[in-house]
């Protein structure tokens, strides 16, 4: 991830409180074990499933990720608990164990 991109994405983030636990908690759970005794010492998610994603979303692991797709999937992320447990979320289990894809 660039330095221009990381900025932009900070900058984004700072605007929208809301979405600060969010993003946290996503880097917490993509950042590989002991990432602080490896350069460059970020919590950064490992490159495989980091190029992995970016075929998956823009069909070329070179593209870089785009600022407001990041948001898009930060209000997914934060919404996706709520909507489980509500049985509104298409393909996904919520706490009454029946799918939400009827909903």
């Amino acid at each position: 991830m660039s330095a221009a991109l990381l900025r932009r994405l900070i900058v984004a983030l700072l605007v929208r409180p809301h979405l600060w636990v969010t993003a946290l908690r996503q880097v917490h759970r993509l950042a590989p074990r002991g990432w602080w005794r490896r350069p460059p010492f970020l919590p950064l998610p490992d490159p495989g499933y980091r190029a992995f994603r970016q075929v998956t979303q823009y069909g070329d692991e070179l593209h870089p990720p785009v600022v407001e797709d990041v948001l898009v999937w930060l209000e997914w992320c934060r919404a996706l608990p709520g909507a489980v447990d509500a049985g509104e979320a298409p393909g996904w289990s919520g706490a009454d164990g029946q799918t939400g894809a009827g909903n």
